[in-house]
């Protein structure tokens, strides 16, 4: 390794939900096909505040803590992707490319994505697997602040659940939810040529939406072709289907818990034939676009960045999450 690495690094661990701590430990030494990254920035998700508020059921704890970053190769082990000195951003996870999800091109849903799912950036280094560092590790261009680069990894989540609409269909789109998803979402789904609405309760992320191109209201009213839910709750699953017209679609994009129960209008669902349609994660395709939207200026991330902290404020950038004062906080080591 490179003499100037440090022995030791600071990272975040959560021990069980609501207990976070700041640990001393040895910097891992990158194996063949590994990139040893030293973390210019990482940024909280909505998938973190989840995790450190009441767990999660794919991540056990305790665990490294964090996952959206960028930053600069400083170590590569043989036959690594990217050498030191590299500018670099990427996703969290890849698919294992031979199960027979990957092979019918839904990679998104191959177990061994989120299974192996690279977690600590939330410190001063981070070592990024083979497997990912193999297909889902980029060459940052310098026009993209790490910050930014660093949304990669939603994005794609987003451009995923783009996939699965056809725009062609779409008039007029609502976006039932005002955090950084339901944000990504206007973006892209305004860059599919549709008329957005994004319904939302908080001033500073509805200016947000404004920003990327879309309408915004305080109020769920009104039919849509397309209804984007992007707050993870039964209510909510169930509003966004009363919102969307007849021959719509509603994409059940937030997340609730396993066992939830969701109930729908049945005449709705087939005399209207209203297309009811769930996203989950990102494909390879899904990493490639989204890496393009970004590069090429159409996804500005920078106004999702409202908040910068020093990794030992972890704590205050996850309240201020939760308050929604920030929309996404970049914690910079």
């Amino acid at each position: 390794m490179n003499a100037t690495i440090p022995a030791t690094m600071r990272s975040a661990f959560l021990e069980r939900p609501g207990e976070l701590v700041l640990r001393d430990v040895p910097v891992p030494r990158p194996a063949a096909g590994e990139l040893l990254v030293r973390v210019e920035a990482a940024l909280t998700c909505g998938t973190d505040l989840k995790l450190f508020q009441r767990g999660h059921p794919l991540i056990p704890t305790p665990t490294p803590f964090g996952h959206e970053f960028s930053g600069i190769v400083v170590a590569a082990g043989s036959g690594a992707s990217k050498q030191p000195g590299d500018a670099v951003f990427c996703v969290p996870t890849a698919p294992c490319g031979s199960c027979d999800f990957c092979t019918r091109d839904r990679e998104n849903l191959c177990e061994h994505a989120v299974g192996r799912m690279l977690l600590g950036a939330f410190a001063e280094y981070v070592l990024v697997p083979a497997h990912i560092a193999a297909i889902h590790v980029f060459t940052r261009p310098a026009s993209i602040a790490p910050e930014c680069a660093a949304v990669l990894e939603p994005l794609s989540c987003v451009v995923h659940g783009a996939s699965r609409v056809d725009w062609r269909a779409v008039r007029t789109a609502a976006v039932l939810g005002d955090g950084p998803i339901g944000l990504l979402f206007a973006r892209v789904a305004v860059l599919r040529g549709a008329d957005v609405t994004v319904i939302g309760h908080h001033d500073n992320r509805l200016s947000v939406a404004r920003t990327f191109g879309a309408r915004t209201s305080h109020a769920a009213e009104g039919r849509f072709d397309l209804v984007v839910e992007c707050v993870g709750t039964p209510e909510s699953w169930q509003v966004a289907a009363d919102l969307t017209a007849t021959g719509g679609r509603v994409m059940l994009f937030g997340g609730c818990a396993a066992g939830t129960r969701v109930s729908f209008d049945a005449f709705r669902i087939h005399y209207e034939e209203v297309d009811v349609t769930g996203a989950f994660h990102y494909t390879p395709r899904a990493v490639q676009e989204a890496r393009e939207l970004l590069e090429s200026g159409r996804v500005d991330a920078s106004p999702l960045i409202t908040h910068r902290l020093p990794l030992s404020a972890l704590h205050e950038a996850l309240q201020v999450v939760a308050d929604r004062t920030a929309i996404k906080v970049a914690v910079i080591p």
